[in-house]
């Protein structure tokens, strides 16, 4: 198998829990920051104005991450909402690169976590893992 060839894990079920955990992962922090836009707190009031963005969209585009998540948890609609949740972080890494933010700690972070997230989709769906193998 492509797991054991590559000395990644012992097989394809520990691949598939471990794609879930990273999932849970990347569902959980994107959770947690709609939670945040939704409820509009001060830190997202301020960031929201730094980026120079209306504060009162915070709550829709928290509204909007929510349903992308759930696109992305639910098996069915995986890939239609990794691939929507990369648009949407693609939105943030461009939201930071217009306010000049530090590189690798700010204006990258959006990019680690669209890589975890198509991590974890690849390892827990052997139809993503048949369409991204190297060939």
């Amino acid at each position: 198998m492509l797991f054991t060839a590559f000395g990644l894990c012992d097989g394809a079920a520990t691949a598939v829990r471990i794609g879930q955990v990273i999932t849970a992962l990347v569902a959980a922090f994107l959770l947690f920051d709609a939670v945040i836009h939704i409820l509009n707190i001060a830190p997202v009031v301020d960031g929201s104005r730094t980026l120079g963005f209306d504060v009162a969209m915070m709550p829709w585009i928290g509204a909007l991450e929510l349903a992308l998540i759930g696109l992305y948890v639910v098996p069915r609609t995986a890939v239609l909402g990794a691939v929507l949740l990369t648009g949407y972080l693609g939105g943030a890494v461009c939201a930071q690169l217009r306010i000049e933010a530090p590189l690798f700690s700010t204006m990258l972070f959006p990019v680690y976590v669209g890589v975890a997230l198509w991590a974890g989709l690849w390892l827990r769906d052997a139809r993503v893992r048949d369409l991204m193998v190297a060939r």
